[in-house]
């Protein structure tokens, strides 16, 4: 049989697509890509806005339209966090959430053997465990995302997030290890260490996320070890310490900031002012030379002035992130957001958001234009027709090869142009 995945969202989703994939080829089952005719439709959804809710939707009719005769089978957070819409959504054949990835092979089989739709959500608990699991591969990647963390304890006004994910959680130390040493076994130089509140790794044991990273840096072959995106609590100076003493550490990160405005973090319900999230950029930068800082900044949250959204914009700008991810606030049902006063109109929150890119893109820019004339190493990692590659630096500067760069390789390339999405380089002892 065989059987197509179709992933919406972040690393996390990504790799437990990796984890259902592996488990299907190893039953029997053909992965072909969703473009082609398959028995097996899965969609793997995200539910962090109501446009990613709404993609899910999309997508579960489209294939069933496409292949009525198939099996949809939705699984994810969009289930998981919003149960009853899920149900109603009978053209998936199949209806689980992202606590039941284990399961997804042991309900293909039972719906049929039952001919009979399934709708199979178990809720998270309080003290739920970290689901098992590994992969060995990354959808044909040079670098692959390895999940140590799951849950998040924050609730912030505005997330649907922890309904959907449930308590952090994470992977023992002994399973992190074998699982990154058979990517390592398998060609993958580089891995990303990903989780839904990556920051709290091991809280509630005696490891922390730099136990995690270090133990990732003793395997051979590994050369590089990157971090998905961060919250800034427990990220302490002791910590950073540690993490600034491993030289496989990329010094490349992503760390959430959402306002740069004390005022609106309060309301968010985040767990630092603007001030304590500044101390911490200062301290990375002091730790990790050449280091990159990367964000995600939210505007027209409810109740947010314009004063607010004016301070948040100096804030992001004497930063200097080297990359800013801008959005609108979404309003998400069962979140304490949403039945806040102070809603924003759509138009002020577009134009607030138009604003926030265009004053950052600016920095990024000029960011880029000053790696002029370095030499850098690059991880090349996708090939183009015209013989280019494009690949990353360990701070995750995207750079475009010229020629000569064989994928999954590294390089030393000498930055000889840049533009507004990239750098240009050649490959040092190419003239």
């Amino acid at each position: 049989m065989k059987a197509a995945l179709y992933t919406l969202g972040c690393k996390v989703n990504q790799y437990e697509t990796q984890v259902i994939g592996e488990a299907l080829a190893d039953a029997g089952f053909l992965l072909v890509p969703p473009s082609e005719e398959a028995d097996v439709y899965i969609v793997n959804s995200c539910t962090v806005t109501a446009e990613s809710d709404k993609k899910t939707r999309q997508a579960v009719r489209r294939f069933k339209r496409a292949h009525p005769d198939a099996l949809v089978l939705l699984t994810g957070c969009m289930p998981q966090a919003y149960p009853q819409a899920a149900e109603a959504l009978t053209q998936a054949d199949i209806v689980t959430g992202n606590r039941s990835t284990d399961q997804i092979l042991a309900l293909i089989r039972e719906h049929f053997e039952k001919k009979q739709r399934l709708v199979r959500i178990r809720p998270h608990e309080a003290e739920e465990s970290f689901i098992p699991c590994a992969i060995t591969a990354f959808e044909e990647r040079t670098r692959a995302a390895l999940k140590i963390e799951d849950g998040c304890n924050r609730f912030c006004a505005y997330c649907v997030i922890p309904y959907a994910r449930g308590r952090v959680r994470s992977k023992p130390l002994p399973e992190l290890r074998r699982e990154a040493e058979a990517l390592a076994a398998n060609g993958f130089r580089e891995i990303v260490l990903v989780g839904i509140n990556l920051s709290a790794y091991g809280l509630g044991t005696e490891h922390n996320l730099c136990d995690a990273i270090e133990e990732v840096a003793k395997i051979s072959g590994i050369r590089r070890i990157r971090l998905g995106s961060l919250e800034p609590d427990h990220l302490t100076p002791p910590l950073l310490e540690r993490m600034a003493a491993v030289p496989a550490l990329c010094p490349q990160f992503h760390i959430s900031l959402q306002s740069g405005c004390t005022a609106t973090l309060r309301r968010m319900n985040r767990h630092y002012t603007a001030a304590e999230y500044a101390a911490l950029c200062g301290e990375l930068r002091s730790r990790f030379p050449a280091c990159t800082l990367t964000t995600d900044v939210m505007v027209g949250f409810a109740g947010e002035t314009d004063e607010e959204f004016e301070e948040s914009l100096r804030f992001v700008k004497a930063v200097g992130f080297e990359k800013v991810h801008v959005f609108p606030y979404s309003p998400r049902a069962g979140t304490r957001a949403a039945g806040f006063d102070g809603q924003i109109e759509k138009s002020v929150k577009e134009q607030r958001a138009r604003r926030m890119i265009d004053e950052t893109a600016g920095i990024r820019e000029a960011f880029l234009k000053r790696q002029i004339g370095q030499t850098v190493e690059v991880l090349a990692e996708t090939g183009e027709p015209d013989g280019s590659a494009s690949g990353y630096t360990a701070n995750y500067t995207p750079v475009r090869i010229a020629s000569g760069a064989v994928c999954g390789e590294f390089y030393r390339v000498r930055i000889t142009d840049a533009n507004r999405e990239t750098c240009l380089g050649v490959i040092e002892n190419e003239k």
